[in-house]
């Protein structure tokens, strides 16, 4: 949202209050409150008349994170919901010294000077930014009487801004509005299905805007040498959280909102879709599922969309009996053939629909302000939507799940929850309509999320989920949408998923080759190899079906070529997903996150790292050509062993059996021994690739069990020509090495 006209002047239909001068500290061991004047007064006691005031209250839940907490009218009304985070005060050290208030949490301070208005926020003795002269403030609309409160914090030369959510605009978000509201609008727009009030820059530090509203960021935008941020109401609370590298910002900001929590192995293997508005019965499923398999291509899951229920029925869990018949034999059939099931549910009930008789005497749905259920005919007729602050209608809704589960569903594909309205609505436990829109994707996927770890136990609840917002990681996975069938929508795709990795989500897939329309052969081939070398992997389309051989035979072979690749790196990528539940750190991760130092990296939107040692260069184009950028270092090609020196930019063209997937120098890379599955014993017969290890050096990698703790270690010492092996492990295994000339191996 823009307050001002240019630099000079203010909108006219806006009063700004800015801090302006500290008049009044206040501290105690845990905090530092600052009454901030909007006016200079200089001990001029008549001017602080008909002057509105700023309450800047500074705390902290952890070491190195700060909380800004900014109020102009204390008795005014905060409704909630607000994010399920930390919100712990910690002691922290504050010292009044001559010209400014040290406010310091671990290797984090906030200096606020004692002349004019300044807060400076400091890591390491480094000044990551501050807010200044007309930076925080309380905004009054004339017009519409809505207030504001905001705030703005400096970008030095050269700095980048990442995140806020799954957004499909330029990867660096620099010159852009983004408003955190989640919406339906597909990859190609400015909307997006998941929205987070979460940045970072390259400079080492993080910014959370702690409110489920529609925050409002200008990002060097309105004033281009800040980030401005705004929100609806009296009250505005951010969190500073320093780095000082990225991966450290994620840490940091996960151990604030939650980790991802580990999704099942069985989970990361090839998913296959029915597909949305197609035609499909049993006979369908069984010759999609037989068909993958006769082709030998390993099948994890397969995915029921929206028409297993009855047209006009969405969503009341009930088979359709003209096409499923007998669905529970039917589950058992397939799972008897190693494929876990997965059904599309959503939290809107159809009028006409089982259930909603049930849900309308009950109270479960959300209702208008004359005490009526709110409905809509847009997506389905007459459909009401569940209210999940109710725990009532949590209940009724879980009990249907758990019937599911109960039949052999084994997981659920989330769909919709952005379009939720905001005018005229009230829900069972009050809550803010404007703050519950992006709220309500959280406490739906938690619901589905929460049955299923129930049911099915812990380590093995995965959802497939479109909406999310702040603290959404914790309930893996999530896709990215409705993209189109087209190299431009595939990059685009990449940006949004590049840009949610900066929000914490660690696992996280797309519809390979595109959800609307129907791919060209090259497109499906081309898209499959990013799919696959994603943290997890669905074919899935609107309009037609996605199984290979309805492009070509050679679409049959790169899709049995990849996903078998994407089952013996399963060793690597499941520690990857322990990582990431333990550390916060995604799975898909920019380049930016491992390579922080080098300027180029920084601005990558066309290749990522899959985990810490794996550069993968997706193909945009029908002729085969990439251009991709490799850091400095002896890098190997992941499909050939031939070494590739890195610092700069490479161009090379591929066929549809590979594409740019690069060993990081000085890794360690373990191969499964089993291809037809993700799920077995990684550590059995593994093979542990060793890339350009230089002398004197030291590689390690553990090697995970299916529950996630370790199986086992390694450890590899290079002296001169001599590879040192320390391990745990009792089971055979064997050693590559690459680009790695007359070096011989003592184990």
């Amino acid at each position: 949202m823009r307050f001002t006209n240019g630099y000079w002047m203010t909108r006219p239909e806006f009063d700004m209050s800015y801090a302006t001068q500290v008049y009044q500290v206040k501290n105690d061991d845990r905090t530092l409150e600052v009454l901030a004047a909007t006016r200079a007064v200089n001990g001029n006691k008549g001017i602080t008349l008909n002057m509105p005031t700023l309450t800047v209250r500074l705390s902290s839940p952890m070491e190195g994170v700060i909380c800004v907490d900014i109020t102009h009218f204390k008795g005014a009304r905060m409704p909630g919901p607000r994010f399920d985070i930390n919100r712990a005060s910690l002691a922290a050290d504050i010292k009044d010294q001559p010209d400014a208030w040290v406010f310091t949490s671990g290797d984090l301070q906030a200096v606020v000077k004692k002349e004019g208005w300044q807060v400076d926020f400091i890591s390491r003795g480094e000044l990551l930014t501050s807010s200044q002269y007309h930076g925080m403030a309380h905004a009054f609309n004339k017009e519409t009487g809505k207030a504001y409160m905001v705030d703005s914090l400096m970008l030095d030369v050269g700095e980048w801004v990442y995140g806020l959510g799954e957004y499909f605009t330029p990867y660096l978000k620099n010159g852009q509005t983004v408003d955190i509201w989640n919406a339906d609008g597909g990859t190609a727009s400015e909307q997006a299905y998941k929205t987070v009030p979460f940045y970072m820059t390259n400079r080492g530090y993080g910014v959370l805007v702690d409110d489920t509203a529609d925050v409002s960021f200008e990002v060097a935008s309105e004033k281009v040498e800040r980030v401005q941020f705004s929100v609806p109401g009296e009250n505005l609370r951010y969190y500073i959280i320093a780095g000082p590298r990225p991966k450290q910002v994620m840490a940091r900001y996960t151990a604030l909102t939650g980790r991802p929590a580990l999704p099942p192995a069985w989970s990361f293997g090839l998913w296959l879709s029915t597909s949305f508005t197609t035609d499909y019965d049993e006979g369908t499923v069984t010759h999609f599922i037989d068909g993958m398999l006769e082709r030998d291509i390993p099948l994890s899951v397969f995915h029921f969309d929206c028409h297993w229920m009855r047209g006009l029925h969405w969503t009341d869990f009930v088979w359709d009996p003209a096409t499923f018949p007998d669905p529970e034999g039917m589950l058992k059939r397939y799972h008897d053939k190693g494929v876990k099931i997965c059904v599309w549910i959503n939290p809107y009930i159809a009028q006409a629909g089982d259930l909603f008789d049930e849900g309308m005497e009950k109270g479960y749905f959300i209702k208008k302000t004359d005490g009526g259920v709110w409905q809509s005919d847009l997506w389905q007729a007459g459909m009401a939507i569940v209210d999940f602050t109710n725990p009532a209608a949590c209940q009724w809704y879980a009990g249907h799940l758990e019937r599911l589960l109960a039949m052999g569903v084994d997981t659920f594909k989330t769909d919709f929850g952005e379009r939720i309205p905001v005018k005229d609505v009230v829900y069972h436990d009050g809550s803010d309509p404007l703050r519950m829109h992006n709220w309500y994707s959280f406490l739906y996927n938690q619901v589905v999320f929460d049955t299923i770890k129930k049911v099915r136990g812990e380590g093995q609840a995965i959802v497939f989920a479109r909406s999310a917002t702040a603290g959404g990681q914790r309930f893996p996975a999530h896709w990215g949408g409705d993209c189109s069938a087209t190299y431009v929508s595939m990059a685009e795709t990449l940006r949004g998923g590049l840009s949610l990795a900066h929000c914490g989500f660690a696992f996280w897939s797309h519809d390979i080759s595109g959800f609307e329309q129907t791919a060209p052969a090259h497109i499906y081939k081309r898209w499959t190899a990013f799919g696959m070398l994603s943290s997890h992997s669905r074919l899935h389309g609107s309009s037609s079906y996605r199984v290979p051989w309805l492009f070509d035979e050679e679409s049959v072979q790169v899709l049995r070529h990849f996903t078998k690749l994407k089952c013996r790196l399963m060793p690597y990528l499941f520690q990857g997903a322990v990582e990431a539940h333990e550390q916060g750190v995604p799975l898909l991760r920019p380049m930016m996150m491992e390579f922080p130092e080098d300027l180029t990296a920084q601005m990558l939107d066309r290749q990522y790292m899959l985990g810490q040692n794996l550069l993968v260069a997706p193909v945009f184009k029908e002729s085969g050509e990439v251009e991709y950028y490799l850091p400095k270092g002896a890098w190997t090609r992941f499909h050939d062993g031939q070494m590739v020196r890195g610092g700069s930019w490479h161009k090379e063209k591929h066929g549809f059996m590979s594409l740019p997937l690069m060993a990081r120098p000085g890794s360690v890379i373990p191969l499964g021994s089993v291809d037809t599955r993700p799920d077995y014993d990684y550590l059995d017969h593994v093979g542990l690739h060793v890339f350009a290890l230089e002398d004197g050096r030291e590689a390690s990698v553990t090697i995970p069990a299916l529950d996630g703790s370790p199986a086992a270690a390694f450890t590899f010492r290079r002296a001169g020509d001599t590879l040192n092996i320390a391990t745990t492990s009792e089971k055979p295994y064997e050693v590559f090495l690459h680009n790695m000339p007359g070096v011989t191996i003592n184990q």
